[in-house]
């Protein structure tokens, strides 16, 4: 398809999902799905620019500011391609009803590093971040880590998966891979993590199709380490969502025990249904619940409860840039009321001698700290334990070096988590 054409299915792409508040990713599927026609690099091409666009969009809006019409979503592409390095002036210049004055201004801008007398201004249309998520950061975050991790928060994340361990080893997943087609690295951290060389669709596989694997971030993976359930314990996942988490405490189980996936959506659960009958899961027990209603049952019952808490998500903008744009200061205040809730209210679940993980992908220290701080000045039976005596066990220590666990985008080339042990005396 000629760069003209491409150009005009991306602006209409842009256009529809940085007007909507849903995902990028199903409004990629359903464009596809729709125009059939477009073969696999048109395909690749669309969805590679529209994503490259969300992600740089404050400096490419920056960059066009320069001309009249800064804001046709067309020279906006046109800024993206010239600024990635995807076209050239003179192949823009032919291609789409852009003149080559117009062209070499952006050029030029595109040349020019971003300056203003703010700081966080800058670094806001440098990186293309909200102004008051760099002012959030220059709190949390040492200096030397704020830039390599906006930088790196514009790159794609690595496609990881997690191999079941209950039907095979992470060798043989690798062998059976091999033999379809797709070559994969050991992720560095987790025991039972690969790394895939290229990226497919991993659904069609027939390792996927026999429950071999399950495609999770290889800093997900590690959260199951930390909640390091026993064989036969009976373990809570109080936000299971589709059961990425609750599946992996079942093959660290050995899928001995109980675990019990708990959630307020059911369409979520009936997806982790799916994917328990293809793993050979037999030890998860869905179950659907209302918001702020306990589950008597589970009452000083469970050895291990897991809160992977509903968050803002910042921690994997890697994969999802939209949230750049759609995550608010007020959505982050609103979120951390409701963290604090469902802390509290799983809590209760946690059996004396057992232990709570809260957890979250968000970088925001509303979310993550201030959460459990509170938990435990209102909490006085429950106590931090360092996560590091955990990992030890996995050899993975180095991992946390103080009361929490973080893992940053930067250091270890996961999605951004946070997650606390607290143990009930």
């Amino acid at each position: 398809m000629k760069l003209s054409s491409l150009i005009g299915h991306v602006t209409e792409l842009y256009s529809d999902v940085i007007t909507s508040s849903k995902p990028a990713d199903r409004h990629i599927d359903f464009f596809f799905r729709s125009r059939k026609y477009l073969g696999s690099n048109d395909r690749r091409f669309i969805a590679e620019t529209m994503y490259g666009m969300l992600r740089h969009r404050k400096r490419i809006e920056w960059i066009v500011s320069v001309l009249e019409k800064h804001n046709d979503h067309r020279y906006q592409c046109a800024t993206y391609l010239l600024y990635n390095g995807g076209a050239t002036k003179d192949q823009l210049s032919e291609e789409i009803n852009i003149s080559m004055d117009e062209l070499v201004l952006l050029e030029q801008r595109v040349q020019t590093e971003p300056a203003f007398e703010s700081e966080i201004a800058t670094l806001a249309v440098t990186y293309s971040f909200q102004d008051w998520m760099i002012a959030e950061w220059q709190k949390e975050f040492d200096p030397a880590e704020l830039v390599p991790l906006c930088s790196v928060m514009n790159t794609q994340a690595p496609m990881t998966i997690r191999v079941n361990t209950i039907k095979t080893t992470r060798e043989e997943c690798q062998r059976i891979l091999l033999q379809e087609g797709l070559d994969t690295d050991r992720t560095e951290h987790s025991p039972f993590g690969l790394h895939l060389k290229r990226r497919t669709n991993l659904f069609q596989l027939q390792a996927f199709r026999d429950g071999l694997f399950e495609v999770q971030d290889e800093g997900s993976q590690l959260l199951a380490l930390l909640v390091d359930p026993k064989p036969g314990s009976k373990v809570v996942d109080a936000c299971a969502g589709a059961g990425g988490k609750a599946l992996a405490l079942a093959s660290i189980m050995k899928n001995r025990g109980e675990i019990f996936a708990l959630d307020v959506h059911s369409f979520r659960l009936e997806e982790l249904k799916k994917r328990i009958r293809r793993s050979g899961v037999d030890s998860i027990r869905t179950r659907i619940i209302r918001e702020g209603e306990t589950q008597e049952g589970l009452v000083n019952a469970a050895d291990n409860v897991l809160v992977d808490a509903p968050c803002s998500g910042t921690g994997t903008i890697r994969r999802n840039p939209g949230m750049k744009w759609s995550v608010t200061e007020t959505m982050v205040e609103e979120l951390t009321v409701k963290q604090c809730s469902i802390l509290s209210l799983n809590a209760q679940y946690v059996k004396p001698g057992g232990k709570l993980v809260y957890a979250t992908c968000s970088l925001m220290k509303k979310e993550n700290e201030i959460v459990v701080e509170q938990f435990l000045a209102s909490h006085p039976e429950f106590e931090i334990i360092f996560p590091s005596i955990t990992l030890e066990r996995y050899g993975v220590a180095h991992l946390a070096n103080n009361k929490y666990f973080q893992l940053l985008p930067h250091q270890y080339n996961t999605d951004g988590f946070f997650a606390a042990i607290l143990k009930r005396k």
